[in-house]
């Protein structure tokens, strides 16, 4: 019986044998597989794109966590749709890293299923959902972001409103509205957004408002 040669795939990516390292996608041994779609990742040529598509539907999740990974650098516009489809994968892990390769992306076909994920129980998707968008910066998850504001998630509130800052001039006045909300982290998270992309006031109410929101009695 011939042993199968298991790839060296550290000398594959050292010599970029791409056509090598896209046939160790499918080897049996599951570290081989792991490893050869990060250095596809890393590599980033395009000719991996679409062995890399097919790999998204592998058995183990955390490989298709690391080929989403290799897609989001690969950054080629094919991977959308796929991705997209991935964010209601029943992994979480794959899910959150489908929704950073989405961002990395860029192509605004992923704000919506990105919006949708702002209501996912798993706090960390829709953290990674509120990364994306704001990398996106389109003004539709404006509002869905200020409601993310209110999240339960200390976490997913910092990154909306990180998010929010990111997609800047849309944003501004809903933020200002925000800074008016019934609910603190709302206000709070309002008042970071606009904080970080340096808006000043318009008159002294906007200006209590903010300083309220901030909780910076000694100025008002």
């Amino acid at each position: 019986m011939v042993a199968v040669l298991t790839p060296d795939v550290k000398k594959l990516e050292a010599k970029a044998d791409i056509s090598g390292l896209i046939k160790a996608l499918e080897h049996k041994k599951i570290d081989v597989r792991y490893r050869a779609a990060v250095a596809l990742g890393k590599l980033g040529d395009k000719r991996a794109v679409e062995p890399l598509i097919r790999a998204l539907k592998d058995e183990d999740a955390f490989f298709r966590a690391k080929v989403a990974a290799a897609l989001g650098e690969l950054g080629d516009e094919r991977a959308v749709e796929p991705l997209t489809s991935a964010l209601q994968d029943k992994d979480e892990f794959f899910r959150e890293k489908a929704a950073d390769a989405l961002g990395k992306l860029g192509d605004k076909r992923a704000v919506e299923p990105l919006i949708r994920a702002l209501q996912d129980n798993n706090e960390f998707f829709r953290e990674k959902a509120a990364d994306a968008l704001g990398k996106l910066g389109d003004k539709r998850a404006v509002e869905p972001l200020i409601r993310a504001l209110q999240d339960k998630d200390e976490y997913v509130r910092a990154k909306a409103a990180d998010a929010l800052a990111v997609i800047g001039e849309p944003a501004v006045e809903p933020l200002v509205r925000a800074l008016q909300d019934k609910n603190d982290d709302v206000r709070a998270g309002a008042a970071k957004a606009l904080e970080r992309m340096n808006w000043i006031p318009e008159d002294k109410a906007e200006e209590a408002s903010f300083l309220l929101a901030k909780k910076v009695w000694h100025d008002l």
